[in-house]
């Protein structure tokens, strides 16, 4: 593959990387705009100090000019401090986008072709490729801003000066700069190799390491070194390609780091026969020697081997999923509708029978439901009667023996070949999933991720404050506190993780047993909380109190399923009638 291509692979992805973070950009552009005020004021406060102040017999205005040259460099080692905290804002969330990326890319690969040897390729992407590419773009981001803010402060005290000094040193710069990015393409492509030579070393010696102790026994050694060693001597000749061409970008650098200051001392009486003062020619070399060099010995050194390798890199990342088995991707599910049934139900089984193994009763047998959008549903029955089935199914984990079950319209089992997370519908165990990390990030796990707007600090509050967790989130520390799950209750565990779902955007939320260790008062506000959310709620219910909030309740009883409202299914359901009676009982006790 080409650079061009490469670039053209890597691009769509690295704009919408930026533009999903335009907030920290803007915020490093501005910490930056200092430093080009410090680099201003440094060749500035030179050319007055000489001109205006210790050439002129005035020794004091002199001494004032250097004074507010060092105060511009304290502005500029106070700006550094925002430089480092927004670039720490872009920087890691590239690394954890890498990470699920890697992670994905394997998953899909060995779902799609079960049969297929292990992608341990997927080692060297997961490890050293994305701390290559985490290091890589901090770098080159760094040096980048620099050198934009640098040239714009060193440029504007130039023109201020005296403008023919920018007729000398930019050309001299442009001529170096020319000559380094010439070497980039060939730099590149050698990189790419190496990297490929590495996912093949890091494949070949993971497979003979699996088989040691057999090679060894059956006196193989040899053979397996034969494998081996022709990848372990490409890479070092790769190395020492690397290096030629690292010796060749060092000369560029020398030209377009040296050039310009001899051409402007070559200029000199040229310079001065124009009008130009000592002062001004002095701040002129200050610039070039104090700013713009260093600046472009950075910028160069990044683009020379963090750049090409950041690229290369990413293109790993950006390659295309594999097709699914049978040479092309499965189609996604389609929207199925019965007549006089809207597609739009939030969820809908249709004759849905489900058995654990093929000689077992069936836990659900020909279960015809309809869950309409914004409805509040609770399902009750005896332990075992299918009451987490159910939720499984609507879940998408489990598949009906027979029937159909849809949610929004389309199957609710999700094709073996769909990537990223179902936004459609989120569902709560019994056992509340908790994290090490903090408070925020608890809360906002099931929320958009990296590329979509999160949830903000102010609505993350609204959902704790919703949902009454104000005391449990202030005693882990507020949003920055840290969560460890062995410390938490189980009660405890399960209020996090209900406002998580408060604040996720699927429209539907599946209740399994997901309150069961809250006092009924928490419990109560929480399942109001979620039921006032927009969306579609279903709770497997274990108290009367929360089957009598739902818009309508669902019994299963193992031969036949009743749905109705609370208030006329004991008319309807010995079951339920029991089941009430039994809840009643033990509450007054």
């Amino acid at each position: 593959m080409t650079e061009g291509e490469t670039w053209r692979r890597v691009a769509p992805e690295a704009r919408r990387f930026l533009r999903g973070r335009k907030g920290a950009l803007g915020r490093l552009a501005a910490w930056s705009l200092l430093e080009s005020a410090h680099t201003f004021l440094g060749g500035y406060g030179v050319a007055r100090a000489l001109d205006d102040g210790f050439l002129a017999g005035r020794t004091s205005t002199g001494l004032s000019w250097l004074a507010a040259a060092a105060v511009g460099a304290l502005l500029g080692g106070f700006a550094l401090r925002g430089v480092f905290a927004g670039l720490a804002d872009l920087v890691e969330p590239l690394r954890d986008g890498l990470v699920r990326r890697a992670v994905r890319q394997a998953l899909h690969r060995a779902v799609a072709d079960p049969a297929h040897a292990p992608d341990t390729g997927a080692v060297s992407r997961l490890t050293q490729q994305t701390e290559m590419a985490r290091d890589s773009f901090a770098g080159l981001l760094l040096t980048a801003r620099s050198f934009v803010f640098t040239a714009v402060g060193a440029f504007a005290g130039m023109a201020a000066l005296a403008p023919a000094l920018l007729l000398i040193v930019l050309p001299t710069l442009m001529l170096g700069t020319a000559a380094f990015l010439a070497t980039l393409r060939p730099m590149a492509s050698v990189q790419r190799r190496s990297l490929d030579t590495d996912e093949a070393l890091s494949d070949r010696v993971g497979s003979v390491g699996e088989g040691l102790r057999d090679i060894v026994a059956c006196g193989g050694q040899t053979a397996a070194e034969a494998r081996v060693e022709p990848l372990i001597a490409a890479q070092e000749r790769l190395a020492r390609t690397l290096a030629r061409w690292a010796a060749l970008r060092t000369l560029a650098l020398g030209t377009a780091g040296r050039l310009p200051v001899i051409a402007l001392l070559a200029a000199t009486p040229w310079l001065l026969g124009h009008g130009v003062t000592a002062g001004a020619l002095a701040g002129g070399l200050t610039y070039v020697l104090q700013a713009l060099l260093p600046a472009v010995d950075s910028l160069m050194t990044a683009l020379g081997s963090a750049g090409t390798r950041l690229l290369v890199v990413l293109e790993r990342f950006c390659e295309p999923l594999p097709p699914a088995p049978g040479g092309r991707r499965a189609p996604e599910p389609q929207a199925l509708v019965h007549a006089g049934r809207p597609a739009d139900a939030a969820a809908e089984l249709r004759g849905v029978t489900f058995a654990y193994g093929p000689g077992a009763v069936p836990v659900l047998d020909t279960l015809d439901l309809v869950v309409r959008p914004g409805e509040h549903l609770a399902v009750v029955g005896p332990s075992g009667i299918g009451k987490s089935t159910l939720t499984a199914l609507l879940a998408g984990m489990l598949s009906p023996d027979a029937g159909t079950v849809l949610v929004a319209g389309r199957a609710a089992r999700r094709d073996p070949g769909a990537t990223g997370p179902d936004r459609r519908r989120t569902l709560l165990p019994q056992q509340a999933y908790v994290f090490t990390g903090t408070v925020r990030e608890n809360l906002t796990h099931l929320s958009p991720g990296p590329g979509a707007a999160g949830p903000g600090d102010a609505r993350v509050l609204r959902a704790v404050s919703a949902l009454g967790a104000e005391g449990l989130v202030e005693r882990l520390g507020g949003l920055d506190g840290e969560v460890s799950p062995r410390l938490l209750s189980r009660g405890e565990s399960q209020h996090l993780a209900l406002a998580a779902a408060y604040l996720s955007p699927a429209p539907l939320l599946l209740l399994d047993e997901a309150t069961c260790h809250l006092d009924p008062r928490t419990e109560e506000r929480a399942e109001r909380a979620l039921a006032a959310r927009p969306g579609t709620l279903v709770v497997v219910a274990h108290r009367v109190s929360s089957a009598a909030r739902a818009d309508r309740v669902l019994v299963l009883d193992g031969t036949r399923a009743v749905c109705g409202t609370h208030a006329e299914l004991p008319g309807r359901s010995a079951l339920y009638r029991d089941l009430v009676g039994k809840w009643n009982t033990s509450t007054d006790g």
